[in-house]
């Protein structure tokens, strides 16, 4: 973050805008308007009339035009005797306001008004209503003409405005405070007001999802939406989240993956399908990990991975050339080492047995589903350790061993296929080799930007390899996948060749943006709760459990 942002609470300046929400009711004003009839983005009036040629002040405030209606949020505001000038913040830009004490009105129940009773039988000019009654944070509705100031900025002349809601808490200092980034993240809402950086970096994600669906539509794709509830946690290598159904009366998972519901589709005739939304992995988090995070995921019948790979550096060539991207970006390692990644296709093709049997000094290969002591032993005779290596089942020492040794020297964008056929349970075992899977990952700077499958189509053969999961999950490895009757019974009455495919979005915006943490890229990201607000949970759960023990 470029800005300092100070998050304190102000009690007493908090209490003395709620004295002005009194105050504001007692004035017959209503604090919090119902609608305002918004005709111009600020953004709009700066790109019209920059250029346009203008009334001098002196002509329009006698007699102003109306030119513009617009609304926002006060930044600032500052008198000079009869004059007083302000910032208007709104969802497009900023620009000046100017109010003269000769020409200002309220607009109160649709009437404009220069003089209003202040609640307590004494006037108040709709002048000194701005000054003393609007405070920065609150949002008004303003309207007349425009002008430029003799330094040349923009301005608009506010002969009438409107009240529209009050801030009862101060907005952050700008400069002044101190750099929190815990706070930035739970009050994403200040930061984006007072931070432009942010803003923008949360637009661009905005663009970034309307260019992406753009090109699945021009590639004849069609978007569904598949259920995020499930009666079984399949499709990868994570532990799921639990809830329980209580209609139903039956515990269900948060989904890992859209993979179910996206093959299935293609057995109903769909060809081409896509879907942008979210999956919930009950895992540890990092700057590079989420438990709960965006994915797109496509299926695309009569196609393998290797037209996928095409297809993922076409999808990146229309994204950087749409959105006007740089293809040379700085993009730092997870030890903070910037280093320069170069997005020019075609990306580099990586043999994963190859290069996983150079970097760990081990053969792969020779490991099978039985063979977890022996390969846990060996990784460890090497000198290569990992968190609950002790745990793990064979499919998940050789990724996680991947992840330690492999995935960290992969700096530019690269292909890593050929995968060992127990990796991945899912996928197609290649027709050329039995031990090989047709499946590939996109690398960049040791992060999985996505994933790709020829796609297992074989009832009979899916439901050896869920079989095979279920033994490593009865002996411990909280990461095998789980089972899956209703999507087998699917694949029974015929599912087509295909070739499926999963971006993480997070990942690949943090990339774009130049962030190193996937929060920055979140707008509201999940916290833990503050020590009061645990507190506060503690209280009530013994105040409910006094309750049921009188019961």
């Amino acid at each position: 973050m470029n800005e300092e942002v100070k998050v304190t609470d102000h009690l007493g300046e908090r209490e003395t805008r709620i004295a002005k929400v009194h105050k504001l009711r007692a004035m017959g004003i209503n604090p919090y308007a119902q609608s305002f009839d918004k005709k111009n983005l600020i953004g709009d009036i700066i790109r019209d009339y920059e250029t346009k040629k203008l009334r001098d002040i002196n002509d329009i405030i006698p007699i102003p035009v109306l030119q513009v209606q617009t609304a926002g949020r006060v930044m600032l505001y500052r008198t000079h005797g009869k004059l007083a000038f302000a910032k208007l913040l709104d969802s497009t830009e900023e620009i000046q306001l100017m109010f003269h004490r000769e020409n200002c009105n309220l607009i109160i129940n649709g009437a404009a008004t220069n003089l209003l009773k202040d609640g307590s039988e004494e006037w108040m000019s709709a002048y000194k209503f701005m000054e003393k009654m609007v405070d920065a944070g609150d949002f008004i509705g303003v309207r007349w003409e425009m002008f430029k100031t003799h330094k040349g900025e923009l301005t608009i002349f506010v002969s009438e405005f409107q009240f529209l809601a009050k801030a009862i808490r101060p907005l952050p200092e700008k400069f002044h405070g101190i750099q929190d980034q815990e706070a930035i993240y739970r009050k994403r809402y200040l930061d984006l007001v007072m931070n432009p950086d942010s803003y923008k970096r949360f637009q661009f994600k905005s663009e970034f999802y309307k260019v992406l669906r753009n090109f699945y539509v021009q590639e004849w794709f069609v978007e569904i939406q598949t259920n995020i509830l499930g009666n079984s946690a399949s499709w990868a290598a994570a532990r799921a989240f639990e809830t329980h159904h209580n209609d139903y009366d039956t515990d269900v998972f948060l989904r890992i993956a859209f993979e179910t519901g996206l093959k299935k589709a293609t057995v109903g005739r769909y060809e081409k399908v896509f879907e942008i939304g979210q999956d919930f992995r009950n895992e540890g988090s990092d700057p590079s990990h989420l438990q709960e995070f965006t994915q797109v995921e496509h299926y695309a019948v009569y196609r393998n991975y290797e037209d996928n790979m095409r297809f993922t550096e076409k999808m990146m060539d229309y994204i950087f050339d749409t959105m006007k991207i740089p293809r040379i970006l700085k993009v730092k390692d997870k030890e903070g080492v910037e280093k320069e990644v170069n997005f020019t296709t075609p990306f580099e093709r990586i043999d994963y047995v190859e290069w996983m049997n150079k970097a760990s000094g081990l053969d792969i290969n020779k490991y099978g589903v039985d063979d977890a002591e022996k390969l846990r032993k060996d990784i460890l005779a090497k000198w290569i350790e990992f968190e609950w290596i002790h745990k793990m089942w064979t499919t998940t020492l050789i990724d996680y061993l991947y992840k330690k040794v492999l995935r960290p020297k992969i700096i530019w964008p690269a292909f890593l296929y050929n995968y060992p056929v127990i990796m991945q349970p899912l996928a197609r075992t290649s027709d050329a080799n039995p031990n090989i899977v047709e499946q590939f990952q996109l690398i960049v700077n040791g992060r999985e930007m996505c994933k790709a499958y020829s796609e297992l189509v074989d009832p009979l053969l899916q439901q050896e390899n869920f079989d095979k999961q279920a033994e490593a999950s009865a002996k411990g490895d909280e990461e095998a996948t789980a089972g899956d009757d209703e999507f087998v019974m699917a694949m029974e009455y015929g599912m087509p060749p295909q070739s499926g495919f999963g971006m993480w979005l997070e990942r690949i915006l943090a990339i774009l943006t130049q962030q190193d943490n996937l929060r920055d890229v979140v707008m509201f990201p999940l916290m833990k709760p503050e020590a009061k607000e645990v507190e506060k949970v503690e209280e009530e759960k013994e105040e409910k459990g006094k309750k049921k023990a009188k019961k």
